[in-house]
């Protein structure tokens, strides 16, 4: 098995998954009068657009394809 075919496997395996939850926990809401949830800016995320279905060469190391891990959306730390 090669890695695209891997890689096709758990793609098609995930959709399935996501596909089949209903019920999607959800965090339960702040309580009176406690403090707001900051965030570090370091897990903010770019809109950077993803190529499609040609999934090109990776932005962060051109040499090798990307397999949208979401580096290069991310501050990376």
């Amino acid at each position: 098995m090669t890695e695209q075919q891997l890689r096709a496997l758990v793609r098609e395996a995930l959709t399935r998954y996501v596909n089949n939850q209903t019920d999607v926990p959800r965090p339960p809401a702040p309580a009176a009068g406690a403090s707001p949830l900051r965030v570090h800016p370091s897990h903010g995320l770019y809109m950077i657009p993803d190529g499609g279905a040609d999934d090109g060469p990776c932005v962060i190391e051109p040499s090798v394809p990307c397999n949208h891990c979401g580096y290069c959306k991310s501050h990376g730390h």
